[in-house]
């Protein structure tokens, strides 16, 4: 991500102002202490010079073809089964962006009622 919005070029800064994310969140996803969320790379996408997909691609959250089966889950989504994976990996963009957000909110949720 630091390459492409150095490439753009966009500070850190700016690149908060115009996505609505805070720099902190953004600085920390560029050191790799944080990963990404589906809201948080839809608002950085076209910022960055990215459409919505080719950013969810490169994450690891849509496969590079509808069409191709994936052979293991996405790194960055260790908990999803490689089944599921590889069913979702068949469907359209749209479907696999709309799973994708339900379990980055099912997985916020799970956490807010744990801290409780």
């Amino acid at each position: 991500m630091k390459q492409q919005r150095l490439a753009v070029p966009l500070t850190l800064r700016e690149l908060a102002t115009v996505s609505g994310v805070s720099t902190s969140h953004l600085g920390r996803i560029e050191r790799g202490e944080r990963f990404p969320s589906a809201g948080t790379l839809k608002r950085i996408a076209r910022p960055l010079g990215f459409t919505e997909d080719k950013l969810f691609t490169l994450a690891g959250f849509l496969s590079p073809s509808s069409e191709g089966i994936r052979e293991e889950a996405s790194p960055y989504l260790p908990q999803l089964d490689a089944y599921v994976a590889n069913v979702l990996a068949k469907e359209p963009p749209e479907v696999q962006r709309t799973v994708i957000g339900i379990l980055s909110l099912l997985k916020s949720l799970a956490k807010s009622t744990q801290k409780e």
